[in-house]
């Protein structure tokens, strides 16, 4: 868990890393089309600027975008409760409660650690868990907070949001550019190269939200486990996602990997770029270990 802890905080200064370089080229090849070396430089230092203001406020823009609302104890004592007990179980900040209006059973956390962390919950996964199985979920999304997944998981939001923004940039500033263009710029090959890297940043962007490795969510599994030491309440949990889970109302590529079970409505694309392993291979892991617990 440690180890894993250690590698999700690299992954989060790589991803950054990663987005600069990439946003960078992007910035560089259109300075480059359109004559003005400025254009790659600007770019390079507002996705600097950009990646950092993602640190701090990706996790509110996930909550609007996905429809959380923050609750008091008062407006869902069950999941509140439910929240506020685990948390006092592993010795964790009271994270704030959120919940989402969908009849979709799914949930999911976010923020940039354990002191500056949500977990939200949708109307739809209160009423088809019981106690026991909400708790199995909860502690599952909690073990996201433990194990630092949410930090990863809030800084890929932000910056692949922020690529195919500025892929759709790009693409204006190349057909709608100044003409006082340089005219080494003007090669068929500045312009081939340059609707490749457009075109394939959705793909660059699906891969940085793979690298969120579908691991992760076997880990937060084993560490939902530990702190409730119920792998039977999971496994009932997810069985009940196999018969009752639907796509959820806002659907968002973006946000998919934030949550419990896959939010998006089934598909080849979806499950070749999914983050979530499926979840017979969940359950059979869950009952492949009982013992051990």
């Amino acid at each position: 868990m440690y180890k894993a802890i250690a590698a999700n905080k690299r992954n989060t200064v790589m991803i950054m890393t990663v987005f600069v370089g990439f946003v960078g080229a992007i910035g560089w090849l259109v300075g480059a089309i359109n004559g003005q070396s400025s254009i790659g430089i600007g770019v390079l230092v507002v996705a600097g600027v950009y990646a950092l203001i993602q640190y701090v406020i990706a996790d509110k823009l996930a909550l609007v975008t996905t429809g959380a609302r923050e609750i008091t104890k008062a407006d869902s004592p069950r999941l509140w409760r439910t929240v506020e007990n685990l948390s006092i179980t592993t010795g964790m900040p009271m994270p704030k409660v959120c919940l989402i209006d969908d009849p979709s059973p799914n949930a999911f956390a976010t923020g940039r650690d354990p002191e500056h962390a949500v977990v939200a919950a949708t109307t739809g996964l209160l009423e088809i868990m019981d106690n026991r199985e909400l708790t199995a979920v909860i502690a599952h999304e909690m073990g996201h907070v433990r194990n630092y997944d949410i930090r990863v998981s809030m800084i890929a939001f932000g910056l692949v949001s922020a690529i195919g923004l500025l892929s759709d940039m790009a693409f204006r500033l190349m057909w709608f550019g100044g003409d006082d263009r340089e005219d080494n710029a003007n090669s068929p090959l500045f312009y081939v190269i340059g609707f490749v890297l457009i075109l394939i940043s959705p793909l660059i962007a699906a891969m940085i939200q793979m690298a969120i490795s579908r691991q992760r969510e076997y880990l937060a599994d084993a560490t939902g486990v530990f702190s409730t030491r119920d792998p039977e309440g999971l496994a009932s949990a997810l069985e009940k996602l196999m018969e009752y889970g639907q796509p959820m109302r806002r659907q968002s590529t973006s946000t998919a990997h934030l949550f419990f079970s896959n939010p998006l409505k089934p598909g080849l694309i979806a499950q070749l770029f999914s983050t979530h392993p499926p979840l017979e291979a969940r359950i059979a892991r869950l009952k492949k270990d009982m013992h051990k617990w």
